[in-house]
């Protein structure tokens, strides 16, 4: 049985998401900074009367920060019943793949806490993010 996934791009890799997490992409032009936040939300975004918590998804895998600023995509996800705006890179397409697969290499440690497994797509193994783990963001350090 084949399943939906987007793909898109994350700290230079091409990823895939489970589309039935997905609401949209979009286009942000500005981001709205939070005081206090922990470093993995960018901050807020309107949009559709609604406001959006944005993550940083480079920050949520501990892999350094997006840039905030110009033209920058989101793929717009429910987690627990609240809508999330993910930084991305950019976004190719949905596409129809079998079901995930078990990572097929080890992964280093800020991958392998947000992958649920892999998918092929026209050949080349894709790396499936779970929305919910860049939600959460990085593991809390222990001072």
């Amino acid at each position: 049985m084949e399943t939906l996934f987007l793909i898109a791009s994350i700290a230079g890799q091409r990823v895939a998401l489970p589309a039935y997490h997905v609401e949209s992409v979009v286009e942000m032009e500005s981001v709205t900074p939070v005081p206090l936040v922990v470093p993995h939300i960018a901050g807020l975004f309107a949009l559709r009367s609604r406001v959006l918590t944005v993550i940083d998804s480079l920050a949520a895998l501990g892999l350094g920060r997006t840039p905030i600023g110009g033209l920058m995509q989101a793929v717009i996800v429910g987690c627990d019943g609240h809508p999330y705006a993910l930084l991305v890179e950019s976004v190719e397409d949905v596409v129809r793949a079998p079901r995930p697969q078990p990572p097929c290499a080890v992964l280093s440690p800020e991958w392998a806490r947000a992958a649920r497994g892999m998918i092929e797509h026209e050949g080349e193994p894709l790396l499936l993010i779970d929305p919910a783990a860049l939600v959460a963001g990085p593991p809390a350090i222990a001072a």
